[in-house]
């Protein structure tokens, strides 16, 4: 039976608080100044210095009050006085124009420091422990656009938005127009570490890489990497080998082929009876399978002495290295596998945060570019909601 692993922060319980404490809560864990000077403009022309942290905290608050589009912000700070206050805006001022809005959130795309702050915030969580960073999860989510259709060519040349196609938990077939979200996930915590934005039509078997690649950048050291059958690739048990991690991937068996004589199709090794051997764990780069006869799994007309004269039976070692696909450390479909896997959940939580309970999926900006920073935005109010209330549980307990 499986049993729902515990989060560290639960997003929901944040979402039941007052609206208004929402917002303190979100801006209590986040010093915008570095960020904010970064888009100081130069010209004594435009929005006034003051109003560039403002509008950054306005930009930020956005996604957790359910405000989509730049009219609708300007709208919200003109008719709510409280929310002006809380964003930082002086109140003997008028609202910024949503041309002024706009412009902040193309500089934040241009110098890319949405993609800053929300490294700057994993980075910070790790540090206070809540995002552990040795179990990983990883799959994407589709996210709908509102942009023009291009020639097929010139969409993939520029990387915008395009058509994509996914089978849901029934095997029915979806499709969508727009991007896609890639995320790897802390399965400890449920928060993102890593994301890649994508035309929907990228193969999600594609993407596994690169987000683990930005993982290892930062001197990570992950230990497990969960995954649907969709990565069930090659090249993912590799890379993730290479970076001292097991990835724990259910086989595809499309066009699979017969699997080398004297073992299964999971990589379990069959004795000379045909009866699959039993796991009996791992030792360094090597599994180990006995007799099964011996360990009760089966019943062998023949009895373990027909394999082995020993009482411990016939034993049998693969080394991993030989098969990065077929075998496993934990050993594919062992019960330590399989809590393993069950993980990957973790990763299906938070895109339905971003999704459902967020804006990532209200998307109204266009390019590739700009979306990416609208889901940037979306994921950094994940990681400063867990990191207030993590300093807020702190509080608590010194009271």
């Amino acid at each position: 039976m499986y049993v729902r692993q515990s989060s560290l922060f639960s997003f929901e319980e944040l979402l039941n608080m007052e609206p208004r404490k929402h917002i303190e809560l979100l801006f209590s864990a986040l010093d915008l100044r570095p960020y904010a000077e970064k888009l100081r403009s130069s010209s004594p022309q435009g929005a006034k210095p003051i109003h560039r942290e403002a509008i950054l905290r306005a930009l930020l608050a956005s996604p957790l009050l359910g405000i989509s589009t730049f009219t609708k912000l300007y709208e919200r700070l003109d008719s709510d006085i409280r929310f002006r206050f809380q964003c930082g805006f002086r109140m003997d001022e008028p609202v910024p124009s949503i041309a002024t809005i706009s412009r902040v959130f193309s500089t934040l795309t241009r110098l890319n420091l949405a993609e800053t702050l929300f490294n700057d915030l994993v980075d910070e969580c790790r540090k206070e422990g809540i995002i552990d960073g040795s179990h990983l999860a990883i799959d994407s989510a589709g996210i709908h656009c509102y942009e023009r259709k291009l020639p097929k060519l010139v969409s993939q040349l520029n990387g915008n938005a395009d058509w994509g196609a996914k089978a849901d938990s029934f095997g029915n077939k979806l499709t969508w127009f727009g991007y896609k979200i890639h995320l790897a996930v802390d399965t400890h915590s449920e928060l993102p570490i890593a994301l890649q934005v994508t035309p929907a039509h990228v193969y999600d078997g594609e993407m596994a890489i690169p987000l683990m690649e930005q993982i290892a950048a930062r001197s990570w050291k992950f230990q497990f990497v969960m995954m649907d059958a969709g990565y069930d690739q090659v090249k993912n048990y590799e890379v993730s080998r290479s970076f001292g991690a097991q990835a724990i991937i259910p086989l595809n068996r499309r066009g699979e082929k017969e699997p080398p004589a004297g073992m299964s199709a999971n990589g379990t090794p069959k004795c000379s009876m045909g009866f699959e051997m039993a796991y009996w764990g791992a030792e360094t780069d090597r599994l180990k399978f006995r007799c099964p006869h011996v360990m009760g799994k089966v019943d062998c007309p023949l009895g373990a002495a027909w394999c082995s004269e020993s009482n411990y039976g016939m034993v049998t070692k693969v080394k991993i290295a030989d098969g990065a696909r077929r075998y496993s450390n934990p050993h594919r479909g062992s019960r330590k596998w399989t809590l393993l896997y069950n993980e990957r959940t973790a990763v299906e939580r938070c895109n339905s945060r971003l999704k459902d309970y967020l804006t990532a999926d209200a998307v109204h900006v266009g390019g590739l570019e700009k979306v990416t920073t609208h889901v940037y935005l979306n994921a950094i109010v994940l990681l400063a909601g867990a990191l207030a209330a993590n300093k807020a549980n702190r509080l608590e307990q010194t009271a």
